[in-house]
């Protein structure tokens, strides 16, 4: 019997989150668990994309917004897990990076989450938008928080 089946684990392309993903790949390949890799951005008004993706050559101004930005973030994510071995299934997802952690961990009956600490350090511990913060009150399994900083 394994001792996880299913890991869920945030991204959003940091240093801190390619620490939680190594740990959570090394989780997964010691368990045979299946690795979910979340990544979310908040959606931009359309002129703000439009703005940013002006100045670009043609060809690559389509890849200029936040939804690149997590596809970007899930490839290195699953780079990483390459090198345990571990496939991931990616989530690309728009909103609240938590919410989208949570909710993933929720559809997919996760049995852990893993999340980095940073922005638990400090006075930004108390905020109330911080995601390893969030995830640990309100997840639906264990929470592994893993120390990245």
């Amino acid at each position: 019997m394994s001792l996880f089946k299913r890991i869920v684990v945030g991204t959003d392309g940091s240093d801190s989150a390619r620490a939680a993903i190594r740990q959570a790949a090394t989780l997964a390949q010691l368990s045979g668990a299946e690795l979910e890799v979340v990544s979310a951005y908040e959606p931009v008004p359309s002129r703000r994309s439009k703005d940013e993706a002006s100045g670009a050559p043609a060809d690559v101004s389509h890849e200029f917004g936040p939804r690149e930005d997590v596809n970007f973030a899930l490839d290195g994510a699953a780079a990483i897990a390459a090198e345990f071995d571990v496939e991931i299934k990616r989530h690309a997802l728009d909103g609240d990076p938590a919410d989208a952690i949570l909710g993933v961990a929720e559809d997919t009956g996760a049995d852990l989450i893993v999340v980095g600490n940073k922005g638990m350090t400090g006075a930004r511990r108390f905020l109330l938008g911080s995601v390893p913060n969030k995830v640990s009150h309100h997840a639906p399994c264990s929470v592994f928080i893993a120390r990245t900083t």
